[in-house]
């Protein structure tokens, strides 16, 4: 006890002023017994006053004595649990002295007043490898490492919370719900359109729990998204995954923030991972717009964040689109991209030792990419949906890349952009030789997909005589089939093109499909 305040109260309980009932003699307890008087006994009824006046002091000697306990219990400092940092290599801290879990959260606080946050990624023994969110300077040998998972508390009657049984419940949660909406975070929730603090009302962990694959509904709707191309060539159910596959430079962005302004979904959802800082602001004013951004969210984890961030900042997408989903709402999902995903995944897992397998990708980021993309989809009967597109980055336009390979399994079908295309000003520049919507054919109409398969043939029987057709080779009649292609070919071209500023709805594409199958 090193105040005033601390010896009075060791003073007062040790001189006995305010002894525990216990510590009282018997004769202390014992009411003094009334005198009889000599003779014939007195039968006038007896005053409880004196009874009732050392019962109240009874109490207030315990009331009094329980008081100074809780005093001096307050001035007790909990017991501080921390570990202490032994070594730092590279994308890697190394501490020592706390146990967390793999995922763990933690900070290390620095002398400045700041601190560095970090998250378990492994394990040596006793020791934990640590995975930094922020540059490590100011990090000095042997400094403290405390946990930042939450403290499992009773649940408040009020509000029913069931306990947090598992190991992701008690990690970090973020913030989710609608007042995200209009807003711009980083892979943390902190705000970066300085419009304010974000609601912190509803949080909820990185990790979701998985969906039964039987309970979950199938995919019955189609998804609108305003593109007459994807509308009528491509159609997009609810619920359904597509990657978008594209080299750098062919439209992938624009053709992002066209369906993000124009589809039907109540939310959008946009995460953009290991973008360039510039490119970031440039999607949310000129390609998303105003009028996308009021019913979106967009996570924002820039190339110049570390690796974890990245990471952390697709997981943080994910859980936003989850919750709007549990709320019965239809969500349009926008990631791009998860090639640089895996790429983060990558550079956590050289660190921490694992070896490289497939083109320097070590095996756990194949085994990263299918847990986020099964985490969107549709949910259980009476819930909403997560459609969900996430950009695929193909270096050299090589459609074999690992990532890609792996994506195009996982997923319920691509859209690949074609650069030729591109340079040719065809935009946007789908392929639809290469691109392909396996749900297309469980939720559309016969009719419309014979009149896709139509113009899907026309237009490739075109490309195939295209060098015969421009030296003058080709003798009309010598094909039915080309000698409609050829006829049509303008007319398939502007019906697979469109401005950037156009919105063309599913019943404008079916419309505008025919016509040109008809005419």
């Amino acid at each position: 006890m090193n105040n005033a305040n601390d010896a009075d109260i060791a003073s007062k309980l040790l001189s006995g002023q305010d002894q525990s009932p216990e510590s009282q003699t018997p004769e202390s307890k014992t009411p003094q017994s009334v005198p009889e008087a000599s003779g014939t006994a007195d039968t006038s009824p007896v005053d409880p006053a004196p009874q009732a006046m050392q019962d109240n002091v009874h109490t207030q000697r315990w009331q009094s004595y329980l008081k100074d306990c809780r005093e001096i219990i307050n001035l007790v400092e909990p017991l501080e649990v921390a570990g202490r940092i032994v070594k730092v290599t590279g994308l890697v801290m190394v501490a020592t002295g706390i146990k967390l879990p793999i995922g763990g959260a933690c900070f290390i606080p620095l002398q400045d007043g700041g601190r560095v946050e970090a998250e378990v990624v492994g394990f040596d023994g006793e020791n934990l490898l640590l995975m930094p969110q922020t540059a490590v300077e100011g990090v000095v040998p042997g400094a403290k490492v405390f946990s930042m998972d939450v403290t499992e508390t009773l649940p408040k009657p009020q509000f029913g919370r069931p306990p947090r049984r598992r190991a992701q419940d008690r990690a970090r949660h973020f913030p989710v719900g609608d007042g995200l909406l209009g807003r711009v975070v980083d892979a943390a929730g902190i705000p970066l359109d300085g419009l304010g603090p974000i609601p912190n009302d509803i949080t909820a962990p990185l990790s979701g729990r998985v969906i039964n694959p039987l309970m979950r509904a199938p995919i019955e709707e189609t998804m609108d998204v305003g593109v007459r191309a994807i509308n009528a060539m491509l159609t997009v159910g609810r619920g359904q995954r597509l990657g978008l596959f594209a080299g750098s430079g062919v439209g992938k962005s624009v053709l992002l923030g066209m369906m993000a302004r124009y589809t039907t979904a109540d939310v959008i959802v946009v995460g953009l991972i290991g973008e360039r800082g510039r490119e970031v602001q440039e999607f949310i004013e000129q390609i998303l717009g105003p009028e996308g951004l009021a019913r979106s969210v967009v996570v924002a984890a820039p190339a110049d964040v570390s690796a974890l961030m990245r990471l952390q900042g697709a997981s943080y997408a994910t859980t936003i689109a989850e919750r709007f989903r549990q709320q019965g709402k239809n969500v349009l999902l926008i990631m791009d991209s998860l090639t640089r995903y895996a790429m983060a995944q990558r550079e956590i897992a050289l660190a921490i030792g694992e070896p490289p397998a497939t083109k320097g990708y070590p095996p756990s980021v194949f085994a990263k990419l299918p847990a986020l993309v099964e985490r969107t989809g549709n949910g259980a009967r009476g819930e909403g949906s997560i459609t969900a597109f996430y950009t695929v980055l193909t270096e050299g336009d090589d459609q074999q890349d690992p990532i890609a390979d792996s994506a195009r399994a996982i997923l319920d079908g691509h859209i690949v952009l074609n650069r030729t295309l591109a340079e040719s000003g065809h935009y946007p520049a789908i392929d639809i030789e290469q691109s392909i919507s396996r749900a297309m054919h469980n939720i559309t109409s016969k009719e419309h997909q014979q009149a896709a398969r139509l113009l899907k043939q026309l237009y490739s029987r075109y490309l195939r005589n295209q060098d015969l057709i421009a030296v003058g080779a080709y003798q009309p009649g010598s094909d039915p089939m080309l000698d409609i292609a050829i006829k049509k070919r303008d007319q398939i071209n502007q019906f697979l093109q469109q401005d950037i500023h156009e919105c063309a709805d599913m019943q404008f594409s079916l419309e505008n499909l025919a016509q040109v199958i008809g005419a």
